[in-house]
């Protein structure tokens, strides 16, 4: 395992002056092929996650949408109680009328003139009204606890048909997973490996260039004179330098590190 030291920016990356040409070249060799090794072994636990597709995104949203229907439902049952708790209260409430009805029909028996029987019988007509009150506002509870209830049905049989939507693809998940589980396990052991031959300035920025880059490519060979990420034409010294391994160059273009056909030959051969 090389020995990890700190480096300036990577793309003016110098040779060590103080150790043998050949051992400088060595060094930034096997750390180029290290790189290259890495993004091979990358690339290949991206090709796992393609053949996921979209299903890990597919369950979470399923599972999302279950939860929210689960809450909706009893967001509608506290409802419902509440309703309940109210004609119980009301029910309370005109049993009080009644009992006042009573004593008010009563009294009229022993009024003395017909200011008296027309004040009681005003009360009598107020807490008839009242009764009608509650009991309007009991048929409106009625009515929307069957609303509710409705809901709830509703929800219910979305939830019973979102759960074997989720059912079925959890088990085509389950089953990619356990077809790909070998090959991921192998691939991210190697990963691992890789990253410990590589020092944390440059693995870094392997990462945060990965990161931001569409296809996930990090570190490209040189196809035709071009950057085998952007496509960008590298000038014939530019190719030179990268071929020499003296030094860790990035495309001018896009920032991905650049090795040429005989890195990514050795790194093909690790993975073998």
């Amino acid at each position: 395992m090389p020995k990890k030291v700190t480096t300036p920016e990577v793309a003016e990356m110098p040779a060590e002056a103080t150790r043998p040409v050949l051992e400088v070249d060595e060094a930034i060799e096997r750390r180029l092929v290290a790189l290259y090794t890495l993004q091979l072994v990358d690339s290949e636990i991206d090709k796992i996650k393609i053949v996921r597709g979209e299903l890990p995104q597919a369950i979470q949203d399923l599972e999302d949408e279950l939860a929210g229907l689960q809450t909706r439902i009893e967001n509608f049952k506290a409802s419902i109680a509440e309703q309940n708790d109210n004609i119980v209260k009301r029910n309370s409430e005109i049993a009080d009328h009644k009992a006042l009805i009573a004593k008010y029909e009563k009294q009229q028996d022993n009024v003395r003139n017909n200011r008296e029987f027309e004040a009681i019988n005003k009360e009598i007509e107020f807490q008839d009204l009242e009764i009608q009150l509650c009991e309007r506002r009991n048929r409106d509870s009625n009515n929307k606890i069957k609303e509710l209830e409705q809901h709830i049905a509703a929800a219910e049989q979305l939830i019973e048909g979102r759960q074997k939507d989720l059912n079925s693809k959890k088990e085509e998940l389950d089953g990619i997973i356990e077809d790909t589980k070998k090959d991921e396990v192998r691939f991210r052991e190697k990963s691992h490996e890789m990253e410990q031959y590589i020092d944390d300035y440059y693995l870094t920025g392997y990462k945060r260039i990965r990161n931001q880059a569409r296809n996930g490519l990090a570190v490209v060979t040189i196809e035709r004179d071009a950057c085998g990420g952007c496509f960008s034409k590298i000038p014939p010294q530019r190719q030179s330098e990268i071929k020499m391994h003296k030094k860790v160059i990035v495309c001018e273009y896009c920032g991905r590190i650049l090795v040429d056909e005989d890195i990514a030959q050795k790194a093909h051969a690790q993975l073998e």
